[in-house]
C-alpha cells in the first residue's frame, strides 16, 4: 500500500496579512503542518549552506567527534549518528546533526540558558559565516508566520514578538546516510513531535517526511522546490491548548536505489525565551486541553531527557 501524497495547499509569505493568517491558519488546525513559497531566503544562500553542510557531515567521524559536547543535551556543535532516540521509541534514530544557536554578545544574561556556538573555522572557513546569515533569515521568515498565527488566534498581529526576542532558536543541519544493511527496524527519523514553538524546514523535498492525520493516515509531504514546510511544536500547542495541533511526523527508509543515498535537510526550531512562560491563560485559551504554565526552558529540559539528549 502506497502513502497518499500531502494535499497541503501552498501558500505565499508575499500575501497581505489577513489572507496569510486564513491560509496558514487553516492549514495549521487541519494538519499541523503548512507550506510556504516566497519566504525570501535567498537560493544562492541555501546552495551555499547546503554545500557547507555536505562538507561537514563528509569531514573523518574522528574529527566531527572533536566538537561534541557530551552532557550538553546536543545544544550545540555535533550530534553523532546514533543518538537522538524519539520518544516512546525503541531503537535510535540513523542520523546525525550539527546545531547552531543564537549568539550572544558578553554578559547576557540569558547566556545561562545558551551554550556558545561551536564552529568549524580551522578546516570550514565560510561555515560560520553562512549559517550566521542563514540564523538571522529564518528568524525574520519565522516573525512573519508567528505574525499570521496571531492574527489567526484573535491576537495583535505582534503579539508574539516580545515572545521569541532572544529565543533559544537552533538551526540543525540533518544528514541521514544511506541506509544500513543492519538497521533492524530503526528508520531516519521515528515518530515524533517537535518540541519548539514552530519549525521550519528547508530539504523537504526529498521524499521521506510524513505526517500523521487526525484519521491516523501517513501522508508523504511534498512541497515544490525551494518551499519550506512549516510546523506547529508543542510548546505552541500547550499555548493554544490544542487548538493548533503538534502534528506526529517522521521520515522514513526509501527503498531500492534511494536507500543507497545520503538525505540532508535544515529544520530551523524557532523557540521562545527560555523565560517565556508557557501559559493557555494569557491568550484566553482555558478549558479541559488548558495544561498547567511552565517556563519554556524548564519545558526543554523535561522534553530533551525523553528524547535522550539530556
Amino acid at each position: 500500500m502506497t502513502t497518499p501524497t500531502s494535499t497541503i495547499a501552498t501558500t505565499s509569505l508575499t500575501r497581505p496579512a489577513a489572507e496569510l493568517a486564513a491560509d496558514l491558519g487553516q492549514s495549521f488546525e487541519q494538519y499541523g503542518f503548512a507550506i510556504v513559497a516566497d519566504h525570501g531566503i535567498p537560493a544562492d544562500l541555501i546552495a551555499r549552506a547546503q554545500a557547507q553542510a555536505k562538507a561537514l557531515f563528509a569531514l573523518p567521524e574522528e574529527q566531527k567527534r572533536e566538537w561534541h559536547q557530551a552532557g550538553q543535551g546536543g545544544a550545540r556543535g555535533y550530534t553523532p549518528f546514533g543518538i537522538e532516540q524519539a520518544k516512546g521509541a525503541t531503537v535510535r534514530d540513523l542520523k546525525e546533526f550539527w546545531h547552531v544557536g543564537r549568539e550572544l554578545p558578553a554578559g547576557d544574561p540569558l547566556a545561562a540558558f545558551m551554550a556558545p556556538n561551536i564552529w568549524p573555522d580551522e578546516v570550514l572557513p565560510d561555515f560560520r559565516p553562512t549559517f550566521l546569515e542563514l540564523y538571522a533569515r529564518f528568524e525574520l521568515v519565522g516573525a512573519r508566520i508567528l505574525s499570521a498565527i496571531a492574527l489567526h488566534l484573535g491576537l495583535p498581529e505582534h503579539w508574539f514578538d516580545p515572545t521569541v526576542d532572544n529565543g533559544n532558536s537552533v538551526l540543525r543541519l540533518l544528514h541521514y546516510p544511506p541506509v544500513p544493511p543492519e538497521a533492524e527496524g530503526a528508520v531516519r527519523a521515528a515518530p515524533h513531535e517537535d518540541i519548539n514553538t514552530i519549525t521550519l524546514l528547508l530539504g523537504a523535498e526529498e521524499a521521506g517526511l510524513e505526517l500523521l492525520t487526525r484519521s491516523g493516515e501517513w501522508l508523504n509531504v511534498a512541497p515544490p522546490p525551494g518551499a519550506l514546510v512549516v510546523n506547529i511544536g508543542d510548546m505552541l500547542q500547550r499555548l493554544t491548548a490544542g487548538q493548533l495541533p503538534s502534528t506526529t511526523h517522521r521520515v522514513v527508509n526509501p527503498t531500492g536505489p534511494a536507500a543507497a543515498r545520503p538525505r540532508y535537510s535544515m529544520p530551523f526550531f524557532l523557540h521562545f525565551r527560555p523565560d517565556f512562560l508557557i501559559d493557555p491563560g494569557q491568550i484566553d485559551r482555558g478549558g479541559a486541553n488548558a495544561e498547567e504554565p511552565i517556563t519554556a526552558d524548564d519545558y526543554l529540559k523535561q522534553r530533551l531527557r525523553e528524547i535522550k539528549l539530556a
